[in-house]
């Protein structure tokens, strides 16, 4: 059986009340020249997007990126993403860390982030330039 695809490209699932999460958009948002839309796992198309690649809505514990239509999780998802930005190519490098070991130090960011970072009361949604980049309704 194939893994599941998605019809969009370039889209970041990304966690909305978490602060370093929203950082996280507002990062690539200011870099990516366009490239990327964003969804907020607790929205309708984050929700859907999450549940299809079996992400916990309830606890996420994982950002992810759909490229080529696949969707990519954890520190591979965080490094293509960099790898995307202008002046950022250099991350690709960064692939060459054994993945156990990327994607364990990123569980250590991912498991502490509301404690370190703090949360939203509501979802991030960014000023209006960012919003047209958001996706919320499939």
């Amino acid at each position: 059986m194939s893994a599941p695809r998605w019809p969009d490209n370039h889209v970041i699932l990304y966690d909305g009340i978490c602060v370093f999460c929203s950082r996280w958009v507002r990062f690539i948002a200011a870099r990516d020249g366009g490239l990327f839309r964003f969804t907020a796992i607790q929205s309708d198309y984050g929700r859907k997007l999450a549940e299809t690649f079996g992400i916990d809505t309830s606890d996420p514990d994982t950002n992810a990126v759909v490229v080529n239509n696949a969707v990519l999780f954890k520190s591979d998802a965080t490094l293509t993403v960099l790898g995307m930005l202008p002046g950022w190519r250099w991350a690709r490098m960064l692939t060459r860390v054994p993945k156990r070991l990327r994607d364990a130090v990123y569980d250590l960011v991912a498991r502490n982030r509301y404690r370190i970072f703090g949360t939203y009361d509501t979802c991030f949604v960014g000023d209006a330039s960012l919003r047209k980049r958001v996706l919320t309704e499939m």
